[in-house]
């Protein structure tokens, strides 16, 4: 299964649109988390909004998560080891105040089990392979160099 989630603030046309249209041909469940959309998608299992509990238990069971670049779903994902697929909300598509969340993709860019699509192409390319990583909530790079520097300082 393949969940989506948009975030509950925004709705998020650009990348639900996609989905819809990618849906048919992926073989698999689609369930979309979509916010405030109104859009009609029949291929797709939509709820505008989830418990924090359901939303959890889509994410435990997906075989690979396709989101907004929301940090919490980021994080959802690397708690559960799942694949994720981000397109950051673009402020000159007028999908958000500002592009914030590019800046996040940036700076989490290459990191393992995170996989960026800027747009439908790149989206249906990835989640076509078999062979995502997932990620893992383990410490990175970061966290071995405040160690380092605690242990100095104590």
């Amino acid at each position: 299964m393949i969940f989506v989630t948009t975030g509950t603030q925004l709705p998020f046309p650009r990348l639900i649109g996609a989905m819809e249209r990618l849906a048919p041909e992926l073989g698999e469940r689609v369930v979309a988390q979509i916010g405030p959309d109104t859009g009609d998608y029949p291929a797709l299992e939509v709820a505008g909004h989830l418990s924090p509990d359901r939303f959890e238990a889509l994410v435990a069971e997906a075989r690979v998560i396709v989101a907004h670049a929301g940090i919490g779903t980021i994080l959802s994902a690397r708690r559960h080891g799942k694949p994720l697929i981000v397109m950051a909300r673009r402020h000159d598509l007028g999908e958000h105040r500002n592009d914030h969340q590019m800046a996040t993709l940036a700076a989490l860019g290459g990191r393992e089990g995170l996989y960026a699509a800027d747009d439908a192409e790149d989206l249906g390319d990835l989640l076509r392979r078999r062979d995502l990583v997932p990620g893992r909530d383990a410490p990175g790079p970061e966290a071995d160099r405040l160690s380092a520097f605690l242990k100095a300082w104590i």
